[in-house]
């Protein structure tokens, strides 16, 4: 349906208007049809740096199954231990840098994989997801980059593109409200003058970089078609820009008020967790990844030590800030799981039942990067919940968590990473 008949539709529609958004009764952005739709797919990873007290973060590895008990830190989630699931023994089996530990954590990817290169990296789970759930959606996805985060290396985010550069995020709640939800007060005209003024410059970009090509090295073709690739998707997110210019934005069911500027720790993670949630009630976009603070996060909390020298715990003030620092992400997930849960679609399920979230970090504690601490929830990948396991293999890769996940949601890959195959536990 055309724009134009979209708005006269929607103008002899009285009763639909009332309703806060007609793309959850079925309607794309369009309003192909007025029929109930099945709620879509989607895909959230949460990361923490520095990783957790492995003393009190890990349950008893002797009870498995259904029969485990909550840790001490893990106990914030009680109300929702049927719907988590807790695996042990994962890993990535090119890691051995913790400082690093991040930047890897959805790839899997070996950093010296390229002969000559210091450092190498390729696409992160979340953008596989991306190239088929944001295909519908106003944002491809969303990347949340903490302020402060943990780790080291190259940009600070999760994200990574099929080229292993790493993909642009959002710092701030503030940041994330307005890209969600503000309206540009730009006259159409004069941004679509924009567009078509950037593509032009896109075209002699191109023109200019393809007269050079001959005579050119392998490593300088190499790095030329690099170069093109990164065009091509600047192309790409153009024509998406297009695409969504004279559709509104919408607003959610539980309107959000825009963040204050000072949030910072505690709660600016549960603002972005509300936001989140906004932002599935819109179908703004359908991935989200999300490399949490942790300097912030412990002074929020009243700790006067850096993230740093927490993570190099030991018995004492750095343990218990440690510790201190790991319940409270546990009260905040809790805290989101209980959100997705009572947001409602229009098929009648909730959020939860249609989002798979990974929770988890690269890093064991200190600098160990064995047995990284994982926890899944969330319905989308169809993932049965309410479970300890304990992988046999101590060397299980955690891409296989990643391959799991990302064909349980629909989005049918063989391999991702350095995976071996799926984790066939996780859906009996």
């Amino acid at each position: 349906m055309k724009i134009s008949s979209r708005r006269a539709f929607i103008g002899s529609s009285s009763a639909l208007i009332a309703l806060p958004a007609l793309e959850s009764i079925g309607f794309t952005k369009y309003a192909k049809a007025a029929t109930v739709a099945k709620a879509p797919k989607r895909m959230v990873f949460l990361s923490m740096g520095w990783g957790v007290t492995k003393e009190t973060w890990f349950p008893d590895r002797s009870r498995t199954g259904t029969d485990y008990q909550l840790s001490q830190n893990l106990k914030p989630l009680a109300a929702h231990k049927d719907d988590i699931t807790l695996i042990q023994n994962l890993e990535h089996q090119h890691s051995n840098e913790a400082h690093w530990g991040s930047t890897f954590w959805l790839t899997g990817a070996n950093r010296y994989g390229v002969p000559g290169q210091s450092f190498h990296n390729t696409i992160s789970a979340d953008q596989v997801a991306a190239e088929q759930f944001g295909k519908d959606t106003r944002f491809t996805s969303l990347q949340l980059n903490g302020r402060n985060a943990a780790g080291h290396g190259p940009g600070l985010s999760l994200a990574w593109n099929r080229q292993g550069k790493p993909v642009s995020g959002l710092d701030t709640p503030v940041e994330m409200f307005h890209r969600l939800f503000s309206d540009d007060k730009t006259p159409l005209e004069k941004r679509q003058a924009l567009l078509l003024q950037q593509r032009s410059v896109l075209d002699t970009v191109l023109e200019d970089a393809r007269s050079v090509q001959k005579g050119l090295t392998k490593t300088d073709l190499d790095k030329l078609d690099e170069y093109f690739q990164s065009i091509r998707e600047i192309e790409v997110c153009l024509a998406k820009e297009e695409e969504w210019l004279e559709v509104p934005k919408r607003v959610p069911a539980d309107p959000v008020k825009e963040p204050q500027a000072a949030l910072k720790g505690y709660e600016e993670i549960k603002m972005i967790y509300d936001l989140m949630v906004a932002a599935m009630q819109v179908d703004a976009t359908r991935v989200f990844t999300y490399r949490m603070p942790t300097d912030t996060l412990i002074a929020s909390l009243g700790a006067t030590i850096s993230s740093h020298n927490m993570s190099h715990y030991s018995s004492g003030e750095r343990q218990e800030v440690s510790e201190m620092r790991d319940q409270s992400h546990v009260k905040l997930l809790a805290y989101f799981i209980s959100k997705l849960k009572n947001s409602k679609e229009a098929d009648g399920s909730s959020l939860y039942d249609n989002t798979s979230v990974a929770f988890g970090s690269n890093i064991n504690s200190i600098h160990h990067l064995t047995n990284c601490p994982t926890l899944l929830t969330g319905g989308g990948a169809g993932v049965r919940h309410g479970r300890h396991l304990v992988m046999e293999n101590p060397k299980t890769p955690l891409c296989n968590l990643w391959l799991s996940l990302l064909n349980g949601s629909g989005v049918k890959v063989d391999s991702h990473g350095d995976s071996t195959g799926q984790i066939d536990e996780l859906f009996t």
